[in-house]
């Protein structure tokens, strides 16, 4: 069985394959000469996000035209991914009770890496949203000089309308975009390539949007367990692909259940149905909150949590962690009693159910082999943000008491332990890359696990530092039960659990 087969021989095809049944040939000669959507990021969380979702539209029949995708940093992942495939792809859905799905996309009718074709279709009328899977890094790099050029000539055909859509992970993504393409704007009418008419047109939301989005789906590479099941069924196109620039591909793409995408309604120009596809869109407001809620409460805190005792108590895997009791126990009290006071309900999405999806359906998924030791990656810039606001939020509230918090306190403990490089075992081992290792360390250069030290004054300036936590640990109330955890996980080997043990069990 190979994908480009998948149309015209679905009866040959493994019954286990879902292979849609619209008219394809169609689809790409309808897309071809009008488009509405392109999108620029090739990599797998297009194909198993944003592409599906269009593939789920086409086959309801509530759309006749596929996305276009367009490459600009990695044109590898179109020649070794898209060309070969006729720009299919497979989804393999990995869910939390074991079973497995597998789906023929082809809703993406053409992968481009030309700049001219990519002018050719930016100024088309018909075209309605541009979106980004770009990673963050993205908005400040070559690309946004390009998409402002595209732009311009979009302005120069017409001054068509459009909304351009980051559907990248980070806040306030939209602006981020905005400011990311008036900056290039700007240079080109400083340079005289420009006239004022076009940063009018780009700042006009009557005609050029950027929505606000948030975006929750966890696509890991393609896996070599995946690649093993897909050959068991006599699928051909297994290969795994890595390119020179490092992006890890395949013909198929592997990623769990869960998927949240939101965006402010602004499409100056229309766009496709995607509610219908189970996208949800809202105002801006909403957008904010839901974002909040995911970071601030509902996941990433949770992620940080396991992220540090995961790599102290020697786990490889999220899922491995969600097997042991005691770290189960931690994240549940982190979201449903400690976040859960104060998490503002956004409306569109409930909190607990939300919570529960973590909880139940994602952390535990034994197919989403994600490491603690990557997610504890830049933890001292992820912290004000995954927790910070609670802190606040206790700290200013006359019905919460901020000294009843005991897994917020516990993780800064883990962390500040964590950055003494020695786990539960007494073993040394590799941090994880963050900005500011080395002057954090510095503060802990006399601390040494098992030495039970009387003072730890030293970490003060830590505990003090509003930039970590967003409040002063000290001023707030927490500093002194945060060093009296550390003390205890200082004890030894086995402390860590030990400390854990204690303060959960308590319950």
């Amino acid at each position: 069985m190979i994908l480009k087969q998948a149309w015209i021989e679905r009866d040959k095809w493994n019954k286990d394959y879902i292979i849609p049944s619209y008219d394809r040939d169609r689809v790409k000669a309808e897309t071809a000469k009008a488009p509405v959507w392109l999108h620029f990021g090739a990599g797998n969380i297009f194909r198993a996000f944003m592409a599906a979702a269009m593939d789920r539209l086409l086959e309801k029949g509530l759309s006749d035209k596929g996305i276009i995708v367009c490459e600009d940093f990695d044109k590898e992942l179109v020649h070794l991914a898209y060309e070969p495939y006729d720009c299919l792809s497979l989804l393999v859905t990995l869910k939390a009770d074991g079973s497995v799905e597998k789906r023929v996309v082809g809703s993406v009718t053409e992968a481009v890496v030309d700049e001219e074709r990519m002018k050719e279709l930016f100024s088309l009328a018909s075209v309605q949203m541009v979106s980004f899977t770009i990673t963050e890094k993205g908005y400040s790099g070559p690309l946004m000089g390009k998409i402002a050029r595209l732009c311009l000539e979009r302005y120069r055909q017409g001054a068509h309308p459009i909304a351009l859509v980051s559907m990248d992970n980070c806040a306030h993504n939209g602006d981020l975009l905005k400011e990311a393409v008036l900056k290039h704007a700007r240079e080109l009418l400083a340079e005289g390539q420009a006239d004022t008419g076009f940063i009018d047109y780009l700042t006009d939301e009557s005609r050029v949007s950027f929505p606000w989005s948030m975006i929750d789906k966890i696509t890991p590479r393609p896996d070599e367990a995946v690649k093993k099941l897909l050959e068991e069924d006599g699928f051909e196109d297994s290969q795994l692909i890595i390119t020179n620039r490092g992006s890890y591909t395949a013909a198929f793409v592997n990623a769990e259940e869960t998927e949240y995408l939101i965006i402010e309604d602004k499409f100056p120009n229309g766009r496709p149905k995607l509610e219908a596809a189970g996208i949800l869109f809202t105002d801006r407001q909403t957008v904010d909150r839901v974002e909040k809620m995911k970071v601030g409460t509902c996941l990433n805190p949770l992620h940080t949590a396991l992220a540090v005792f995961g790599c102290l108590l020697g786990y490889r895997t999220i899922h491995d962690e969600m097997e042991d009791e005691l770290l189960r126990k931690m994240v549940y009290r982190l979201g449903y009693k400690e976040g859960m006071p104060v998490v503002v309900d956004p409306g569109i999405i409930k909190p607990e159910e939300f919570l529960s999806d973590v909880l139940t359906k994602r952390l535990p998924n034994p197919f989403m082999p994600d490491a603690p030791q990557r997610i504890a990656t830049d933890t001292s810039q992820k912290l004000p943000v995954r927790f910070g606001q609670t802190l606040k939020a206790y700290a200013e509230s006359d019905g919460l008491d901020i000294n009843e918090l005991v897994v917020i306190p516990l993780v800064f403990a883990g962390w500040i332990r964590y950055l003494t490089g020695v786990n539960d075992k007494g073993e040394v081992f590799e941090l994880s890359p963050d900005p500011r290792l080395e002057e954090l360390c510095a503060h802990l250069s006399s601390v040494r696990p098992g030495e039970y030290p009387a003072d730890l004054s030293v970490v003060d300036p830590i505990l003090r530092d509003r930039s970590i936590f967003v409040v002063d640990l000290f001023e707030c109330g927490l500093a002194e039960k945060v060093k009296a955890m550390l003390k205890e996980m200082l004890a030894g080997c086995g402390a860590v659990r030990r400390t854990l043990e204690k303060y959960l069990c308590e319950d």
